[in-house]
Parts: structure tokens; C-alpha cells; sequence
């Protein structure tokens, strides 16, 4: 069992407030977005207790969410930041090809990132993780530091546990039709 320590429940609040929020969206009709659930195989399984002792990823897993907003395909993924620097390390190549391609059939695809330090939720589009990611292959920093974000895509929170991420998702769409 993981200890409130270990990194494994790191973001499961996180986590927990998207899920929450989801289940309003869908409640209220405006959305219908499901958590991926991560295959995995167990190899070690306690009968008695009815747990799965270890297991391994069966493969590379896309996006943490999936779905749909009036008619729009949406995915992305949720990341927690401790401090003011966001490693581009907690995105994986795969990740970014998912999202790419995501994209590339009409979809939106984004980062919802909680910066604890600053106990703030943050939009960041595919656009511009790709602008970080790219400026990391060439050679750049291989971070996202707080001060480089436009503090107009923060997420608002609604009756202290909605992450109300669907106002910038309408922001990201509006940006897109012009």
C-alpha cells in the first residue's frame, strides 16, 4: 500500500477535483469527459486481501481524460507543479504525439497543470506545449517557468472544488476560429 508519502498518491487530489468536476459537466449535459484508465497486467496478486501486490504498464498510456464538449473531441492530461518551474521531464514524447495528433483531426488537446506554490490551475494549449516542447529539442530549457505563463488561462474554481476548465477550453475554440 502507498503511504501518503510516496509519490504514487502524488496528484490523486488533483485528480479527484477534474472527476468531481466531470461529473458536473456530465450532469448538466455541457460535457462528457471519462478518466483513461492505465492497463496494466498484475504479477503479484494477494488472494486473501484481494489486491494486486505489483504490476506493470502493458503499454505507453496517452492522456489522463477523453471525450466530449458539445460536440467538440477534447483530451488532455493533468500534471502537478510544486514549484515555479514545470519540467517538460512530466511529459512524454508519446504524449505530445497523441495530442499532435489529436489536433490534427479537429480535436482540442491541452495541459491542466495545478502550480501548488501558487494554488493556481492552469489552461496551457497544445499550442503552446508544443511552442516549450520544440524550444526544448532545439536545445532550450526543458522547463516551463511560472513567470513565462499568461495568467489569463487560469482555471477558475467553483464552490471550492470545480476546476472550471470549460471557460478556457471556450477561450481556446474562440482563439481558433479567427
Amino acid at each position: 500500500m502507498a503511504s501518503w508519502k510516496s509519490r504514487g498518491l502524488r496528484g490523486s487530489m488533483l485528480e479527484e477535483m477534474i472527476n468531481i468536476t466531470n461529473t458536473k459537466y456530465r450532469e448538466k449535459k455541457l460535457a462528457l469527459i471519462q478518466k483513461v484508465p492505465t492497463p496494466i497486467t498484475p504479477i503479484n496478486f494477494d488472494k486473501e486481501n484481494r489486491h494486486i501486490n505489483l504490476a506493470y504498464f502493458e503499454q505507453k498510456s496517452t492522456v489522463d481524460y477523453i471525450g466530449v464538449v458539445q460536440g467538440v473531441p477534447v483530451c488532455f492530461d493533468a500534471k502537478e507543479c510544486a514549484g515555479d518551474i514545470f519540467s517538460l521531464n512530466n511529459v512524454h514524447e508519446h504524449q505530445i504525439n497523441f495530442m499532435k495528433e489529436f489536433e490534427e483531426q479537429d480535436g482540442v488537446a491541452f495541459l491542466l497543470i495545478y502550480f501548488k506554490k501558487h494554488d493556481i490551475y492552469y489552461y496551457l494549449t497544445y499550442k503552446e506545449l508544443a511552442a516549450f516542447w520544440n524550444r526544448a529539442a532545439e536545445g532550450g530549457r526543458r522547463s516551463i517557468r511560472f513567470d513565462e505563463l499568461d495568467l489569463s488561462w487560469r482555471i477558475n474554481i467553483l464552490n471550492g472544488v470545480c476546476i472550471h476548465y470549460l471557460e478556457q477550453l471556450q477561450r481556446d475554440l474562440a482563439g481558433r476560429e479567427k
